[in-house]
């Protein structure tokens, strides 16, 4: 399988898409105006403490107050007003026995703000490195479920069980697997440097302050998705090429003939087909290949996948038509999920299958169809009326949350009332306000297609509104007004 790495890189923005085959699977933006935040350590101050919620607020310096549920607190001691971790004991304390109003604490972003709401922030500290992920504050280690080779697991978990200090954490990531135990130790020591540094810092820091910034999306990308199966990485800017050959040189230097500055006249992305399939990951439907097409809703909940069959008809045997395009759906479903970068909770409706096993069958495909996606899912079995719910890891902004925001004219509603609808309304606001004092002269200013609606489709009713109230309505198109706005003002 061919796979390439871009990132475009320009000083407001920064664009990173991995190409497979020639199709661009996954994209992340982040514009420099507003950095990702995921992963990064503040020193915090606890500005409220919800028992209600079994939850807090914490000041990290951020727009908005982070949230931090119990769940993501270490258990932990008062040190002077530093709250300071100590091992966990008892995971059936409260949010009020674990946590002041005031007092600091050093906590990590683990989802981005997202809508509304604001960051959320855990304890458990995660410092991830190119092959480990070091875990200060819990005693664990494990292996990457994506290393299959039991041996192997095997392996790397005695070697980390050898080397790591006594009541820390590692896990080893998928690309480490294979690697030599000299290169492992060197980069645990390296991360247990990075924390100790963090420490030192925390000590001396203001409250609020930023202990430890994550890489820039460039460097995460290299560090996360820079593996032997990437036959090239190629960047178009040459000082974000310079920082990616000083990065892979000290941590990957095998991979330094894959990396490539490019330099052609054509946008990068144009130049590789990627910004055409990005247009496209911003479509409502996407059609299938059959004829078939699906459609992706995002709500305040979750995110709503409607599998229909469109143009498909098949052949004599519908269950079996029905069946193809739920199988054919499946592959598409998940490749949008990992493009667009849906997370949360998601529902998708396949076509209502009668046949139990391919019912089986298309969940097991859908499954099989994620394993390839690098965010965690979970998907549950299919309900009785054909559908499924899974829930995919959400850290960040999806791709089209990064670049769109809802209109502001239908207020994300994704639509808006009819011109005849706002006449209507407008008629009983004039009842309402003019049954006791008729015989005025009134003044009605109005979007131009609900002036048009008036004085023609709804002229006759108008005219009865005037006769039965006893008024003189003056009707003035204002193309200023949102469409179900009006004002009325007496002469």
């Amino acid at each position: 399988m061919s796979c390439t790495l871009l990132i475009n890189a320009r000083n407001y923005e920064t664009r990173v898409a991995l190409v497979e085959n020639g199709q661009c699977v996954e994209i992340n933006v982040e514009r420099h105006s507003r950095g990702s935040l995921a992963g990064n350590v503040y020193l915090g101050r606890v500005v409220r403490v919800l028992p209600g919620m079994q939850a807090a607020f914490v000041d990290v310096g951020l727009d908005k107050a982070a949230f931090l549920y119990v769940g993501d607190v270490q258990c932990e001691a008062d040190v002077g007003d530093t709250v300071g971790v100590v091992s966990r004991t008892n995971s059936n304390l409260r949010i009020e026995e674990l946590l002041k109003q005031g007092s600091h604490i050093m906590v990590q972003v683990a989802k981005e703000p997202l809508g509304s709401k604001g960051a959320r922030l855990t304890t458990h500290i995660t410092l991830p490195g190119r092959n480990l992920v070091y875990m200060p504050t819990i005693d664990h280690v494990g292996v990457s479920r994506r290393i299959e080779d039991e041996e192997e697991r095997n392996r790397l978990r005695s070697v980390l069980e050898g080397m790591r200090p006594e009541g820390r954490g590692f896990i080893a990531r998928t690309v480490s697997q294979g690697q030599e135990e000299d290169k492992l130790k060197a980069e645990m020591d390296f991360l247990i440097s990075l924390w100790d540094a963090i420490n030192r810092r925390r000590h001396t820091a203001g409250v609020p302050s930023l202990l430890h910034q994550d890489l820039s999306v460039s460097l995460r990308a290299v560090r996360d998705l820079f593996t032997r199966d990437v036959d090239h990485l190629v960047i178009d800017n040459e000082e974000e090429y310079r920082q990616v050959v000083e990065f892979v040189s000290n941590f990957i230097p095998r991979l330094m003939p894959c990396v490539e500055h490019y330099k052609g006249a054509e946008p990068i992305f144009e130049s590789y087909g990627v910004e055409t399939e990005l247009s496209r990951s911003l479509g409502r439907s996407v059609w299938l290949k059959s004829g078939g097409y699906i459609i992706i809703e995002k709500t305040e909940a979750l995110t709503a996948v409607d599998v229909n069959t469109g143009r498909y008809v098949g052949g004599h045997d519908l269950e079996e038509t029905i069946f193809k395009t739920n199988l054919e759906a499946v592959k598409e479903i998940a490749f949008q999920l990992r493009l667009r970068d849906i997370g949360g909770l998601i529902v998708i409706d396949f076509i209502d299958m009668e046949r139990p096993s391919h019912r089986q069958r298309v969940v097991d495909a859908l499954k099989a169809a994620l394993a390839t996606d690098r965010a965690r899912t979970k998907v549950l079995g299919m309900s009785a009326l054909g559908l499924v719910e899974m829930t995919r890891k959400r850290v960040r902004e999806s791709f089209a949350e990064t670049i769109k925001e809802p209109c502001h004219y239908c207020r994300g509603l994704g639509n808006i009332k009819k011109p005849t609808t706002v006449c209507f309304e407008l008629f009983r606001t004039l009842e309402g306000e003019f049954a006791e004092e008729p015989g005025e002269s009134v003044h009605l200013s109005v979007h131009p297609k609900v002036a048009e609606e008036l004085m023609q489709e709804e002229r006759q009713a108008l005219e009865e509104v005037e006769e039965r109230l006893k008024l003189t309505l003056h009707v003035e198109a204002d193309p200023k007004l949102h469409v179900e706005q009006y004002v009325i003002k007496r002469d």
